[in-house]
């Protein structure tokens, strides 16, 4: 990205206000892989192609249909992602995450970023819920490399705390209440798009990663970068490379995602409804 990024990210908010009316969002959601349904469940909902947004990057994935919704759930106001780029398509870093940065222009304050990933615990079977706790990024590329522009973030913002301590605490509340299984753990994003080798995987168990993934590390970086906060979420849709001795296919990522859905869109409920209660969106 050139250092008109400003420029570009409140263009493409400005358009999206034109096209929303009063719709002030204050939570965004980027929803991956098998989990892009949940935006049309959005109350009141209305949707716009990412190719219809100036500046705009679409993925060309399948079970990542490209469009953003505006609508709202639990008292929560949303603007949600359906579906997101990655960087092995083609895209650099910054460009995956400016998509975030237009849900936090448009007023977004908290993030919540879902991802299909693959598990690194042995004894978590497919279908498990992960809420993040931190991540190790292994992209080979960063959200902020290049020129910075003071008026979205600063130079070298902390990431101490990337996945706001207080937020993944009421996740923790609202899934205990809710009897929803939940593990935390720490995500670490690969470049793809193949998956992981059997020797890669063993080499992440050892630095303490639990789920691996190709996205969410950028998007989470730019949130903390523009003052917003992040909650993140993996859906477990298969075992590793190596773990089982099976081969890995995209279809098993979906096909697990999709059998999930109910109880991960349940949790999302509960979150939103939370998120208002608590007074964490005002």
């Amino acid at each position: 990205m050139t250092d008109d990024l400003h420029d570009r990210v409140h263009a493409a908010a400005a358009f999206l206000r034109a096209r929303i009316g009063v719709r002030v969002p204050n939570v965004g959601l980027i929803l991956g892989s098998g989990l892009g349904s949940y935006a049309e469940r959005l109350d009141h909902a209305i949707a716009i192609d990412y190719a219809e947004i100036p500046h705009f990057p679409a993925s060309k994935v399948h079970g990542h249909a490209g469009k953003l919704w505006f609508g709202s759930k639990g008292g929560a106001h949303c603007v949600a992602m359906q579906g997101r780029v990655h960087l092995y398509e083609g895209h650099s870093a910054a460009t995956v995450a400016f998509p975030a940065r237009v849900l936090i222009a448009l007023g977004a304050k908290v993030v919540i970023v879902t991802n299909a990933a693959g598990g690194l615990v042995p004894e978590w079977p497919p279908g498990t819920l992960m809420l993040i706790r931190d991540h190790i990024d292994m992209l080979r590329d960063h959200a902020l490399r290049g020129p910075n522009d003071d008026r979205l973030g600063p130079r070298f913002p902390d990431m101490t705390r990337a996945y706001a301590p207080r937020l993944r605490e009421l996740v923790r509340e609202v899934a205990m209440a809710a009897e929803i299984p939940l593990e935390e753990g720490v995500y670490v994003a690969m470049p793809g798009p193949t998956y992981e080798t059997p020797a890669e995987v063993r080499m992440l168990q050892q630095l303490g990663a639990h789920a691996t993934g190709m996205s969410t590390v950028p998007e989470v970086v730019v949130t903390n970068h523009m003052g917003a906060r992040a909650i993140g979420l993996s859906c477990i849709t298969n075992k590793a490379a190596g773990i089982t001795g099976e081969p890995l296919s995209h279809e098993e990522v979906t096909e697990t995602a999709a059998r999930v859905r109910t109880t991960f869109e349940r949790l999302l409920d509960q979150v939103l409804t939370a998120l208002v209660a608590r007074g964490e969106l005002s």
